[in-house]
Order: C-alpha cells, then structure tokens, then sequence
C-alpha cells in the first residue's frame, strides 16, 4: 500500500484546523472510496433562525496525477440540501442566489481556486396516501466543485461553513436579528 501523500496530509490538516460559528456542527464522515487514491469527508448540520434545516457535505479529492476536468491535484466537492418556505422556493432569482452563496463565501474567506462548476436545483413534493409527513415540501440543492490552488484548504473549509450559515438564513456573525434580542 501506497504511503499517503503529505500533499494529502496538509490538506486534510487545514479542514480539520476549521472552526465554525456554534450553530454549524461539523462532523467527519465516511468519504468516496472510488473517486481518487485519497479522500476525506465532513458532514454538517445547521438549523435557522425560522427553524430552516439544512444538512451538507464536503469532500476532499487527492490524485497525484490529477483528472481530466481538476486543473490540479486536489477537488473539493459540496453538497447542500437545505428546506425552503414556499415563499422563497417560488422566487425566480433563488438559483442565482443560491450561486452567489458559494462564489461570495469563496471570495470573503479568502480561498484561491481554479475550475469552479456546479447547480443549483429547486425540487418540491407532494405527499399522498398513507405517507406520513407535511403535506407540500419545497428544498434547495446546491451541488459544486472546484480544485484549490495548493493544500491550505482552512479558507475553503470556512467558505463551506459560510454557505451552510446563508442557505439558513443566520446572519453574519455578531449581528442579532431583532426577533432574537433579549430585553433587559
């Protein structure tokens, strides 16, 4: 077997180094097996302020001789579902803003990458019959990769944990919504 690559090793350093504000509960999960030499996962959790859900995954990618597609060795790859009102789950203009989640938080956090793609896809279900549960649900996946510049991958860690704060709707750190304000 094949030592890991400390190219890997750094990379994965960095994401582990990610700390994320107390409402993103990060946790490492199980990665692709078959998709490069080398992987690594985390999986996260965040509810909203209007009890909005949301569940995500980013993945490490390492092959020494790269892929056709990565301009490079390492590919971060990331999966957001999160639940939707039906008010926003009808606005037109969701798919760009769910983009500009990922591109702003990329940029904000100070990432570097080449090769960015993915979609943004708006489902919504009726259930019937005997299917217990509420009876209309309206989600939004956002599903993208990008290969970074080289291992520091700290910045794109935060940028995953910015998205997941945005697609629930938490406003920036240190800003309190008016409904949270406690009186004195």
């Amino acid at each position: 077997m094949t030592s890991v690559p400390d190219l890997f090793r750094e990379a994965v350093a960095a994401l582990q180094s990610v700390r994320p504000r107390p409402e993103v509960q990060l946790e490492t999960m199980r990665p692709p097996q078959r998709l490069a030499p080398w992987s690594y996962a985390v999986s996260c959790e965040v509810e909203g302020p209007a009890d909005v859900l949301a569940s995500g995954r980013l993945v490490l990618l390492h092959d020494p001789d790269g892929q056709e597609g990565w301009d490079g060795v390492l590919r971060l790859v990331m999966y957001v579902r999160a639940e939707l009102d039906r008010e926003l789950a009808t606005d037109p203009f969701l798919p760009a803003v769910g983009w500009s989640w990922l591109t702003d938080a990329l940029e904000t956090s100070g990432a570097e990458w080449t090769a960015l793609g993915g979609t943004v896809t708006e489902t919504s279900s009726a259930r019937f019959g005997d299917i217990s549960g509420p009876a209309r649900t309206d989600d939004l996946e956002l599903r993208a990769s990008w290969t970074p510049t080289d291992a520091a991958l700290r910045s794109h860690g935060q940028a995953f944990c910015q998205v997941m704060a945005s697609v629930v709707g938490l406003p920036p750190v240190g800003v309190t919504l008016f409904e949270q304000r406690q009186s004195s």
